[in-house]
């Protein structure tokens, strides 16, 4: 718990750099001692990599890597259909998600610390095994991925997914229902509204995928005149053996 917060003090410090000042720095990645991934303004010696860059001549910062478009208006929909494809969810859910948690900016960074197109929390990227959650394409990949694990967690039902997409899958299993939070139902009925798709999902798990037959058992059963019979059968007879 205590490194969760520490994770999410460090980028709401980044935050505050970037959005309240001016002078606004580069923002970094690196992992502490105990694994944990951290963002940070100033790298104080500590083996990083830079994951957004202050645009000098603007004072916005944007994505290192080149130049880039401004936020507004960009097309983030190759990204978004090749996620949909990969984790059998519809596009407009995808692009409903993006537009209610970021209004498309790659560069958002929430009061909590969640950050990019779908807000993903530093712990949740490096579940979804996202670098750069300011990358675009990283983050609809990672927070797609993240959507369909929770849509498979609550049988498919779309309404509870993005409940815990919003307060957290265990906020969710407590109440069994929508949690009894404002932002959290406002968040629902407002993707729900732009999303106008279906209400469930049905997915075929790829631990289901990728089983392993299970081979068949087979018994040894001595009937009474002395046969010897071999079957897969649930046999009763006394003297059954299973292989």
């Amino acid at each position: 718990m205590l490194r969760f917060f520490m994770r999410a003090i460090v980028v709401l410090i980044a935050a505050v750099l970037l959005y309240a000042s001016p002078s606004s720095a580069d923002i970094y990645r690196y992992v502490d001692e105990n694994g944990v991934v951290c963002y940070t303004d100033s790298p104080m010696g500590k083996k990083t990599v830079r994951v957004l860059r202050e645009k000098k001549l603007s004072g916005r910062p944007e994505l290192s890597g080149g130049p880039q478009r401004p936020a507004e208006g960009r097309d983030y929909s190759t990204y978004v259909q090749q996620a949909a494809t990969k984790y059998e969810i519809e596009p407009d859910l995808i692009k409903a998600v993006i537009k209610t948690e970021s209004n498309g900016n790659h560069r958002a960074v929430s009061r909590k610390g969640a950050m990019g197109l779908m807000q993903l929390m530093p712990s949740t990227a490096n579940d979804m095994n996202v670098v750069n959650p300011f990358n675009p394409e990283e983050n609809i990949e990672g927070g797609t991925r993240y959507l369909r694990s929770l849509l498979e967690k609550f049988n498919g039902d779309l309404t509870l997914a993005l409940a815990a997409y919003n307060a957290g899958p265990k906020t969710v299993e407590k109440y069994r229902s929508v949690p009894p939070i404002s932002e959290t139902r406002q968040y629902v009925r407002k993707i729900m509204a732009l999303f106008k798709g279906k209400g469930n999902y049905s997915f075929t798990s790829a631990a289901q995928e990728n089983a392993t037959p299970q081979p068949v058992p087979i018994y040894r059963v001595v009937l009474d005149d002395g046969t010897v019979l071999f079957t897969n059968s649930s046999y009763t007879k006394t003297g059954k053996v299973r292989f």
